[in-house]
């Protein structure tokens, strides 16, 4: 991601904690910045390790509550299966999901189709829907390219 955009999603966070009365600490602001700048929806450990690169002394709870404190306030998103480490998404843009269900990697893609599904009956008569989030499931590219390689190894049939 460009750093102007990083930085732009930087100061619409600091804006927004100075609005509502939060804290903008060094350590969220740092958390926050390597979260924007990734692509690939990274788990809290991950960002932890990439954030002591910069602030050595942050701790794995200053990391789960910062992750906490910003998916309530709507900055960054969780992504991802429940039953796996929880991955955060900083793209706060209408956006979808798709996951490789091999290697666990979660890209971004933009639908108009899909922001536009119709809501089915039986799911209004649950509630008001306030946004639509796609995930597609399946195999990525790399991961079916190491499938074909070993088949070809082994001489078995696709």
């Amino acid at each position: 991601m460009p750093r102007e955009q990083i930085e732009k999603r930087v100061a619409e966070f600091l804006e927004l904690c100075r609005q509502q009365g939060v804290k903008a600490t060094h350590q969220r602001t740092e958390i926050l910045r390597e979260l924007a700048g990734s692509e690939e929806h990274p788990d809290a450990e991950t960002i932890l390790n990439r954030v002591r690169q910069r602030v050595p002394a942050i701790s794995v709870d200053t990391v789960y509550r910062t992750l906490k404190l910003l998916e309530d306030k709507g900055v960054i998103a969780r992504v991802g299966s429940m039953r796996d480490r929880a991955r955060f998404d900083a793209n706060t843009d209408r956006h979808h999901h798709f996951v490789c269900t091999e290697c666990g990697m979660i890209g971004d893609f933009y639908s108009d189709a899909m922001d536009r599904l119709p809501v089915p009956q039986e799911v209004s008569e649950m509630g008001s829907v306030e946004g639509v989030y796609v995930e597609l499931r399946g195999v990525c590219r790399k991961c079916k390219q190491k499938a074909m390689k070993a088949e070809v190894r082994t001489g078995d049939e696709p």
